[in-house]
Parts: C-alpha cells; structure tokens; sequence
C-alpha cells in the first residue's frame, strides 16, 4: 500500500475572508463590529462621555451622555471619523449619528 501525501492546505481566517467572495459581506460586518469593539481604544478620553452602540451602512451611532456633549461632538464629527478611519487604515466610518 502506498501512502499518498495530502495536499491540504490551511488557511487563516484572514486569508480565507480576503480570498473567498461569497465571505465578502462577512468581512465587512466584523470590520463594523472592530470599530465598536475599539472605540475606547481609539478615544479613552471619551469612555465617560459616549458609547458606540451600533454601526450600520458605515455610520457610527453614538449614544452620548448629554446635549452638551453631543453639540460638542458634532462640532469635532469628522476629526472623530478621519481618526476611526486612520486607525484602521481605511474608510470604515462615513457619518456619524448622536443618539
């Protein structure tokens, strides 16, 4: 009997995301899903303030903790969407939305 050796290969998850198209739309939701999961470590001066609650369609829902804090926020909006986007190295985040 003759063994045959196995041709199998392993991938990595990342490479198996980046490779097959039919996970295209997966990786994409656990992109969103790594924004929520660093908000504080991309704004730890904002734990007190403002929670990530959700992303959908590329923008971040923020619930923030009071009026102030969200006409300040709105004010700084694309400085808080460009750092998101620099900290992942992509446009993740277009808009964001003050609950």
């Amino acid at each position: 009997m003759v063994k045959r050796k196995s041709s199998t290969s392993f991938k990595t998850l990342n490479e198996v995301l980046e490779t097959d198209k039919e996970l295209s739309s997966l990786k994409e939701k656990i992109k969103l899903l790594n924004v929520l999961g660093e908000f504080e470590n991309i704004f730890p001066e904002l734990s007190n303030i403002a929670k990530a609650i959700k992303v959908e369609k590329q923008i971040l829902f923020l619930k923030v903790e009071n009026s102030v804090w969200k006409s300040e926020l709105n004010f700084q909006k694309n400085i808080l969407i460009k750092k998101i986007n620099n900290y992942f190295k992509e446009e993740i985040i277009k808009s964001i939305k003050f609950l």
